[in-house]
C-alpha cells in the first residue's frame, strides 16, 4: 500500500495539471476563440469559465472594447482649390466579428490599424478633393466626418472591424499658406476699415452741416424774434414818449433836458465845450423859473 502512494500522488498530480490546462477564462473586456491545429473550432463572446483539450487546442485572446487610432503627425490633403491643409484626426474603432478579424489580419491589432489608417486616408483624400478650405475648415466639416465613418466602416466591416466614430480634431494651412491667407485677410479688413472710416467721416460731415444749418435757422429766428420785440417796445416807448410830449411840451423838454445833463455830467472828467447862449443850457439860465405858472 505504502508502494502505491507515490503512483497514487502524481496521477493526480497529472489529473490536475491536465484540467488546469483544459480551463480558462474569458473577460467581458475580451473575446476569445479556440484553435485546434490552427482551425478556428469555437467564437467565445460571453464572459467566463470555459474549456479545451490541452495540448491540441489553444485559445487566442481580442480586445472587445473600444480601440483608438491617433495619427501621430497631422496629414496633409489636397482641396478643390489645389490649396494644402494639414488635417489631425483619431478614429474610434472595435472588433466586431473575431472570426473574421482573425481570418482577414490574423488577430493583429498593428495590422488591423494599417488598414484603417489607409481607409480612412483615401476618403479624406476625395472628401477634401470636392470641398473648398473654407467648407472642410468650417462650412461642411461635419458632414465630412460623418461620411468618411460610413465609408471606413463600410470598408472595415470586411476585417471584422466596426468603426465608431471619425473626428477631425484640427484643420490648418501650412505655414507658408498661412502667412499668405492671413496678410490678404488683413489687407481685406484694413479696406474695409478704410470704407468704413470713409462713410463715417461723410456722415459725421453730414450731421455738422445739417446741425450749422439749423444753428443758423435757430439764430435767424431768434435774431427775428429779439427784433419784432424791440420794435413793439421801441414802438410803445415811442407811443409814451409822444403822450407825454401831447400832455406837457415843455416838461417833456425840461425831463430829457435833465437826463441830458445826468448822462454828460456823469463823470468828473467829461469836459464839453459849447457856447454859453447855447439851447443846451436853456433850463440851466432859466433857474428857478422852471415849473412857475406860465402867464395867460
Amino acid at each position: 500500500m505504502r508502494d502505491r502512494t507515490p503512483i497514487f500522488v502524481g496521477l493526480m498530480l497529472f489529473v490536475l495539471a491536465v484540467v488546469s490546462m483544459s480551463m480558462f477564462t474569458v473577460d467581458k473586456r475580451q473575446f476569445a476563440i479556440v484553435r485546434q491545429f490552427g482551425e478556428i473550432k469555437r467564437v467565445i463572446k460571453a464572459p467566463g469559465l470555459n474549456f479545451k483539450i490541452p495540448l491540441i487546442q489553444n485559445v487566442t485572446y481580442f480586445e472587445r472594447r473600444i480601440l483608438t487610432l491617433d495619427t501621430p503627425e497631422p496629414e496633409r490633403f489636397i482641396t478643390s482649390e489645389k490649396k494644402n491643409v494639414l488635417v489631425d484626426l483619431f478614429v474610434k474603432w472595435r472588433v466586431a466579428d473575431p472570426e473574421l478579424y482573425f481570418v482577414s489580419v490574423g488577430g493583429s491589432e498593428a495590422r488591423a490599424r494599417t488598414r484603417i489608417e489607409q481607409t480612412v486616408n483615401a476618403g479624406l483624400r476625395e472628401e477634401f478633393g470636392k470641398r473648398t478650405v473654407h467648407e472642410v475648415v468650417s462650412g461642411q466639416r461635419d458632414d465630412i466626418m460623418e461620411r468618411m465613418r460610413v465609408k471606413a466602416d463600410t470598408d472595415a466591416r470586411k476585417i471584422g472591424v466596426a468603426i465608431v466614430d471619425v473626428r477631425l480634431k484640427r484643420v490648418d494651412l501650412p505655414t507658408e499658406v498661412s502667412e499668405s491667407v492671413y496678410r490678404r485677410m488683413e489687407a481685406e479688413r484694413k479696406r474695409v476699415a478704410n470704407e468704413l472710416r470713409s462713410e463715417g467721416a461723410a456722415e459725421a460731415e453730414k450731421i455738422r452741416a445739417d446741425a450749422d444749418r439749423q444753428r443758423e435757422i435757430i439764430v435767424a429766428e431768434a435774431y427775428r424774434g429779439a427784433q419784432e420785440v424791440k420794435g413793439e417796445g421801441d414802438a410803445k416807448a415811442a407811443k409814451i414818449y409822444a403822450d407825454a410830449f401831447g400832455k406837457d411840451a415843455e416838461f417833456y423838454s425840461f425831463y430829457r433836458s435833465l437826463q441830458a445833463y445826468r448822462e454828460t455830467f456823469a463823470d468828473k472828467g467829461d469836459l464839453l465845450v459849447v457856447e454859453p447862449d447855447s439851447d443846451f443850457f436853456k433850463y440851466l439860465r432859466q433857474g428857478g423859473s422852471v415849473g412857475k405858472p406860465r402867464p395867460e
